[in-house]
């Protein structure tokens, strides 16, 4: 045993002469040497399968939790959606009548068919003998979607002119969320626009000279 010592640490180093490494070498042949590197090397392959293996249980069990969640979030959304939808049913037809509407009629998802096929749904049909009013419904509202129902509502025109129904159309959006630009834009358009007001809703105020667009 030797030892070194400087200024920071004190090393032991084992040293052996050549008799003793000649005597730690015997019955060593390069069979038994190449049969131990052999069996390193199977036990590297083997932990490394192991570690892939387990990496790819961990990949798919990864994916299944990002699908199921994608699943459940897809139906929070359509949960909150009917409770927004909900919402606005219950409530809007006393907001028209209070405007100067008075409500004989309300139907949710109103279809408007023809012998083949359905030309038009509209979230809800507020109606009475002179007007009908036409409300589509998002939980967040977008020009988008303003645009949708302006087409649905020359559609709705149409068919009823088809059938003599000459009452005059008002259009509506009502959403959980409207951003400002989308409120400006739909009244600009001739809309009423109903947003939510804490536990209520209301129709939201309109600009100086608004007249609401009939069909």
């Amino acid at each position: 045993m030797s030892i070194i010592q400087n200024s920071e640490r004190v090393i032991s180093v084992e040293i052996i002469t050549a008799e003793q490494a000649a005597e730690a070498a015997k019955g060593l042949t390069f069979e038994k040497v190449w049969a131990a590197l052999m069996e390193m090397k199977k036990s590297q392959v083997e932990t490394h399968e192991e570690m892939k293996k387990s990496l790819e249980e961990s990949q798919k069990n990864m994916e299944k939790t990002v699908s199921n969640l994608a699943k459940n979030l897809g139906g929070l959304g359509n949960s909150l959606g009917q409770v927004i939808e909900a919402m606005f049913t219950a409530e809007l037809w006393k907001k028209f009548s209070d405007l100067g509407f008075p409500v004989t009629r309300q139907s949710k998802q109103a279809k408007f068919c023809d012998e083949k096929r359905v030309l038009a749904e509209v979230d809800l049909f507020i109606e009475n003998g002179e007007y009908a009013i036409l409300v589509e419904i998002k939980t967040n509202m977008s020009i988008e979607h303003v645009d949708d129902h302006l087409e649905r509502i020359e559609i709705v025109r149409k068919y009823l002119d088809g059938r003599n129904d000459s009452r005059k159309l008002l259009g509506a959006v009502a959403g959980g969320i409207v951003p400002d630009n989308v409120l400006r834009y739909a009244q600009k358009k001739g809309l009423y626009v109903v947003v939510q007001a804490g536990d209520a809703i209301t129709i939201a105020d309109m600009p100086h000279g608004f007249k609401p667009r009939e069909w």
